[in-house]
Protein backbone atom coordinates (compact mmCIF):
# COMPACT_ATOMS: atom_id res chain seq x y z
CA UNK A 1 0.00 0.00 0.00
CA UNK A 2 1.47 3.18 -1.16
CA UNK A 3 -0.14 5.45 1.53
CA UNK A 4 1.24 6.63 4.81
CA UNK A 5 -2.32 7.44 6.26
CA UNK A 6 -2.39 5.25 9.42
CA UNK A 7 -6.44 5.14 9.20
CA UNK A 8 -5.95 3.66 5.57
CA UNK A 9 -3.83 0.89 6.78
CA UNK A 10 -6.06 0.07 9.93
CA UNK A 11 -8.86 0.11 7.36
CA UNK A 12 -6.98 -2.15 4.41
CA UNK A 13 -6.14 -4.63 7.31
CA UNK A 14 -9.66 -4.55 8.58
CA UNK A 15 -11.15 -5.57 5.34
CA UNK A 16 -8.83 -8.39 5.52
CA UNK A 17 -9.42 -9.93 8.35
CA UNK A 18 -13.05 -9.08 8.25
CA UNK A 19 -12.82 -11.16 4.84
CA UNK A 20 -11.34 -13.85 6.19
CA UNK A 21 -13.03 -14.48 9.39
CA UNK A 22 -16.52 -14.34 7.08
CA UNK A 23 -14.96 -17.40 5.45
CA UNK A 24 -15.69 -19.87 8.05
CA UNK A 25 -13.26 -22.97 6.57
CA UNK A 26 -10.50 -20.66 6.15
CA UNK A 27 -10.74 -18.77 9.44
CA UNK A 28 -10.70 -21.94 11.32
CA UNK A 29 -6.56 -22.72 9.68
CA UNK A 30 -5.73 -19.32 9.48
CA UNK A 31 -3.12 -17.06 11.40
CA UNK A 32 -2.52 -12.90 10.14
CA UNK A 33 0.48 -11.59 11.19
CA UNK A 34 0.38 -7.52 11.11
CA UNK A 35 3.06 -5.68 11.71
CA UNK A 36 4.43 -1.84 10.16
CA UNK A 37 7.49 -0.38 10.44
CA UNK A 38 6.55 3.15 11.88
CA UNK A 39 9.08 4.98 10.04
CA UNK A 40 12.31 6.32 11.96
CA UNK A 41 12.60 3.47 14.33
CA UNK A 42 11.44 5.55 17.14
CA UNK A 43 8.64 2.73 17.77
CA UNK A 44 10.40 1.72 21.23
CA UNK A 45 13.62 2.25 22.82
CA UNK A 46 14.08 -0.94 23.80
CA UNK A 47 16.79 -3.65 24.14
CA UNK A 48 18.41 -4.13 20.52
CA UNK A 49 20.52 -7.09 20.23
CA UNK A 50 23.41 -7.70 18.61
CA UNK A 51 22.53 -10.91 16.19
CA UNK A 52 25.60 -10.95 14.15
CA UNK A 53 27.45 -8.54 11.78
CA UNK A 54 24.48 -6.71 10.49
CA UNK A 55 23.03 -6.28 14.45
CA UNK A 56 19.16 -5.93 14.57
CA UNK A 57 16.48 -3.11 14.33
CA UNK A 58 14.42 -1.04 16.63
CA UNK A 59 11.47 -3.28 17.89
CA UNK A 60 8.07 -2.95 15.91
CA UNK A 61 4.89 -3.77 16.52
CA UNK A 62 3.59 -6.85 15.63
CA UNK A 63 -0.71 -8.25 16.12
CA UNK A 64 -1.20 -11.67 15.50
CA UNK A 65 -5.16 -12.41 14.86
CA UNK A 66 -6.11 -16.09 15.01
CA UNK A 67 -8.36 -18.25 16.38
CA UNK A 68 -5.47 -19.90 18.12
CA UNK A 69 -3.74 -16.71 19.66
CA UNK A 70 -4.33 -16.64 23.65
CA UNK A 71 -6.47 -13.42 23.90
CA UNK A 72 -4.33 -10.33 25.43
CA UNK A 73 -1.11 -12.37 25.50
CA UNK A 74 2.23 -9.93 25.01
CA UNK A 75 4.93 -11.80 24.30
CA UNK A 76 8.45 -10.86 26.11
CA UNK A 77 10.53 -13.38 24.31
CA UNK A 78 12.69 -11.20 21.53
CA UNK A 79 11.54 -11.43 18.17
CA UNK A 80 12.34 -9.98 14.86
CA UNK A 81 11.34 -10.24 11.36
CA UNK A 82 12.80 -13.61 11.13
CA UNK A 83 10.47 -14.94 13.52
CA UNK A 84 8.09 -14.65 11.23
CA UNK A 85 10.10 -17.17 9.31
CA UNK A 86 10.86 -19.25 11.99
CA UNK A 87 7.04 -19.69 12.74
CA UNK A 88 6.57 -21.16 9.55
CA UNK A 89 9.42 -23.41 9.50
CA UNK A 90 8.54 -25.09 12.81
CA UNK A 91 4.46 -25.20 12.06
CA UNK A 92 5.41 -27.24 8.85
CA UNK A 93 8.27 -28.55 9.75
CA UNK A 94 10.40 -27.04 7.27
CA UNK A 95 13.94 -27.11 7.10
CA UNK A 96 16.05 -23.48 7.11
CA UNK A 97 16.57 -21.32 4.54
CA UNK A 98 20.39 -22.15 4.93
CA UNK A 99 22.60 -23.11 7.33
CA UNK A 100 23.89 -19.91 7.69
CA UNK A 101 20.89 -17.60 8.21
CA UNK A 102 19.51 -16.26 11.07
CA UNK A 103 16.42 -18.56 11.05
CA UNK A 104 19.27 -21.55 12.81
CA UNK A 105 19.07 -18.94 16.05
CA UNK A 106 18.05 -20.75 18.36
CA UNK A 107 14.68 -19.18 20.86
CA UNK A 108 15.72 -17.26 23.51
CA UNK A 109 15.63 -18.13 27.28
CA UNK A 110 14.51 -15.06 29.46
CA UNK A 111 15.43 -14.11 32.61
CA UNK A 112 12.32 -12.73 34.27
CA UNK A 113 14.20 -9.95 35.85
CA UNK A 114 14.79 -8.54 32.00
CA UNK A 115 12.19 -10.94 29.48
CA UNK A 116 13.47 -9.10 26.41
CA UNK A 117 17.31 -9.54 26.72
CA UNK A 118 17.71 -13.55 25.82
CA UNK A 119 20.13 -15.49 28.30
CA UNK A 120 21.41 -17.33 25.12
CA UNK A 121 22.19 -14.78 22.61
CA UNK A 122 22.38 -14.36 19.96
CA UNK A 123 18.55 -15.87 19.30
CA UNK A 124 15.44 -14.94 17.98
CA UNK A 125 11.73 -16.88 18.96
CA UNK A 126 9.48 -18.33 16.66
CA UNK A 127 6.11 -16.47 17.73
CA UNK A 128 4.92 -20.31 19.14
CA UNK A 129 4.23 -18.46 22.63
CA UNK A 130 1.33 -16.46 21.13
CA UNK A 131 -0.51 -19.30 20.22
CA UNK A 132 -2.27 -22.42 22.37
CA UNK A 133 -3.00 -24.65 19.16
CA UNK A 134 -4.88 -27.12 21.90
CA UNK A 135 -7.98 -24.86 22.47
CA UNK A 136 -9.96 -25.08 19.52
CA UNK A 137 -9.24 -28.75 19.09
CA UNK A 138 -12.00 -31.09 19.21
CA UNK A 139 -11.26 -33.88 20.74
CA UNK A 140 -14.44 -35.88 20.66
CA UNK A 141 -12.65 -37.92 17.22
CA UNK A 142 -9.50 -38.91 19.28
Amino acid sequence: MASSKWNLYEGFVKKIVDAVQANKELWGSTAIFITADEGGGYYDSGYVQPLDFFGDGTRIPLIVVSPYTKPGHISHSYADHVSLLKFIERNWNLPTISKRSRDNLPNPKADWDSPYVPENSPAIGDLFDLFDFDKNHDHSHD
